[in-house]
């Protein structure tokens, strides 16, 4: 698939960031958080910014950029910081 053609070039050559969309739309549960724990792995060498629906895959991020509409026409970013939890 393209996932494993993506991370197998990635963990050859790594690049500074990664842009993906949507990637793992088509992917049940369990390989969602195989996926996302991939991800994980691979961000010591890359940067990933990963637009994604799937709250398993929100639940790996570091950091979690969303938009909202207040009133017609007019876009919100909203921004949060995750931090890791000690022990």
């Amino acid at each position: 698939t393209v996932i494993s053609l993506l991370f197998a070039m990635l963990r050859t050559k790594p690049t500074p960031f990664c842009v993906v969309d949507e990637i793992d739309a088509a992917l049940d549960e369990a390989n969602v958080n195989r996926f996302a724990q991939f991800l994980r792995n691979l961000a010591d060498h890359s940067q990933f910014i990963v637009i994604t629906h799937r709250k398993s895959t929100m639940e790996y991020a570091n950091v979690m950029h969303g938009i909202t509409m207040e009133e017609q026409g007019v876009s919100k970013l909203l921004s949060v910081k995750f931090m890791e939890q000690a022990g």
